[in-house]
Formats: C-alpha cells, sequence, structure tokens
C-alpha cells in the first residue's frame, strides 16, 4: 500500500471529501467512500471517516491507496476518434452513436477511453483510472461533443466547473408529440428508478436536475413529434431522456425510455450533443465547440412533414 498526499486547492473547497478523494486517487466515488470509511484518509493527519465531510483549501489530505487498483484500460488504435478542438491541456471530441465513453459493467474494451489512451497516453494519468480524462460523458446511443483533460491541473479545473454547471451543453432531441409551448424548463430531481435499477427517474428523493428547452420544429408526419433544443443546467445520467418522458415527450428511437414506437425509428435515440462552451482551464478564454447533425438524424428527419 502507498500513500498519497495532496493538498486540497482554492478550487475543491468545501467540497465533499469522498469527491475530492475519487479526483485525486484515479478511483471511482464508491471506491473512494471505501477508503474513507476504513480510515485509510487522513485530513491534516487525523482519520477521516466521514464520506460527506467538507474539505477546506490547505489542508492536507493523506489517501493510502490500496495495492489491487486495476490497471488503466490498455490502448486500443484501432477506434476512431475525430477532434474538433486540440491543445495541450484539452481536446474536444465528436463521440459517434454507438461508442461507450468509458470502460464498465459488460464494456472491459473497444470504448472511447481505448482509443484515447492509445492516441494520447498521458490521459491513462489523468483522473479517474477507469476513466482517465473523461469530466462528463455522454449515453452510448448518443452522439456529439465531449471535452477530455489531457491533464492532471486541467481535469480538476473541469471537473470543479461541471461542479458549478458552469459549461453550456445544448442538445438537440426529437420527442414524440407535439409540445404545446414554445419553450420552457423542467425543473424535477432525478434519481435512481426502484422498479429498474439500471434506469433514472424523476422522484422526489433524487438529486436536482434542470433542462430548459426551446422548439425548433413541429411534424404531424407520419407521427406527431417535435425537434427540440435542450439546456442542460445540471448534467445529470439520461437527463433529457427523463425529463422529456416525464413531461410525457419521450425522445424518439429511445427504448429504455418509452421511445421506441413504431411509425419512426432512427435506430438509436435521436439526441445529439450539438454544442459545448467552457473556460479553458489554462487560458480562462471561452472554448465555443459544435458538431453538425449526423447523417442518421438527418435521414430521420428528411422523412417527415
Amino acid at each position: 500500500m502507498t500513500t498519497r498526499t495532496d493538498v486540497v486547492p482554492a478550487g475543491f473547497d468545501g467540497e465533499r471529501l469522498d469527491r475530492f478523494v475519487a479526483a485525486l486517487s484515479q478511483l471511482s466515488r464508491s471506491a473512494a467512500t471505501r477508503l474513507v470509511k476504513n480510515g485509510d484518509v487522513l485530513v491534516d493527519g487525523i482519520p477521516a471517516i466521514r464520506p460527506s465531510g467538507r474539505v477546506t483549501e490547505g489542508q492536507h489530505v493523506d489517501i493510502a491507496m490500496p495495492d489491487d487498483v486495476d490497471s488503466t484500460p490498455q490502448p486500443d488504435s484501432s477506434i476512431e476518434i475525430t477532434l474538433v478542438y486540440e491543445d495541450n491541456a484539452v481536446i474536444v471530441i465528436d463521440k459517434p452513436a454507438g461508442l461507450v465513453v468509458h470502460p464498465g459493467a459488460g464494456n472491459n474494451d473497444g470504448t472511447l477511453v481505448n482509443g484515447l489512451i492509445a492516441r494520447f497516453p498521458e490521459i491513462a494519468d489523468v483522473g479517474e483510472i477507469h476513466r482517465p480524462g473523461i469530466v462528463h460523458r455522454l449515453d452510448r446511443g448518443t452522439s456529439g461533443l465531449l471535452v477530455v483533460a489531457r491533464t492532471q491541473d486541467a481535469y480538476l479545473d473541469l471537473v470543479e466547473q461541471m461542479s458549478a454547471h458552469e459549461p453550456s451543453r445544448i442538445y438537440e432531441a426529437l420527442a414524440w408529440g407535439l409540445l404545446e409551448t414554445e419553450a420552457g424548463t423542467i425543473d424535477a430531481p432525478i434519481g435512481r428508478s426502484v422498479r429498474h435499477p439500471t434506469r433514472n427517474t424523476v422522484t422526489k428523493s433524487g438529486r436536482r436536475a434542470v433542462t430548459h428547452y426551446r422548439v425548433r420544429d413541429r411534424y404531424k408526419l407520419p407521427k406527431p413529434v417535435t425537434l427540440i433544443r435542450c439546456e442542460l443546467e445540471t448534467g445529470r445520467t439520461h437527463q433529457i431522456r427523463v425529463h422529456l418522458r416525464a413531461i410525457g415527450h419521450p425522445v424518439v428511437g429511445d427504448r429504455e425510455y418509452d421511445g421506441g414506437r413504431p411509425g419512426l425509428d432512427p435506430g438509436r435515440p435521436f439526441l445529439h450533443a450539438e454544442e459545448l462552451r467552457f473556460r479553458h482551464p489554462v487560458t480562462n478564454e471561452e472554448v465555443v465547440a459544435t458538431s453538425p447533425r449526423p447523417p442518421d438524424l438527418e435521414a430521420c428527419l428528411a422523412g417527415l412533414s
């Protein structure tokens, strides 16, 4: 067992201990929580056993790292990566639908992370060990923009930005039915579904989740659907998919959330991350990335009237 020592930076002042440990140790959140509960984390030399405890800028945190930490994902140069932006600190990727972002249950290889490590080996030492460089994710069936950190400093800065909901993330979605209002906000907490553990749902016990939307177009044939611009204020797992289902307009093609209906099937959820804005972690200048609508979604819209 080795010990890692870090000083809490200003950007993590007031952060939960388990989240700070996860960000610095390259472990998953659950693994970081176990370390804290086991007494393997010291804050200013004193064991801290409450994962929900808060850290303060300038504190010294010692983390006893387990010896059985799994190895980092293996590089795979066969995975194609489309870069939209690149510099020494960050890269922005245009992810195709069908590509899993990082290894997990049932997906140990063939992921975006495997391709990233092959092309940018330094990313293997950034962030969490199973998803190096990743500060936010896109679902397997969702296409579009994703920012990845190339350095640990950039990673910590971007994680802080995401926690503060600073970046602007805009999606295009095609939803079942005709939305009556031109624009609106869905403010409904999201948590794990009790009936379906792999899904999320709107629940009072969930975490705050806010989605702003604006109608772009409405179609009546072959089925009534609405093209929507969605902007995330928060970034919960499956947020847009869960929110649109909650208001009775699930995403077209989203079989997991009642969107797989006859008459119109793009082969995957009609959801595309089309615009991403964030503050560059080194220059502090705004980075703006855009992604055109993919051909499969264009073909789906072409058949509507």
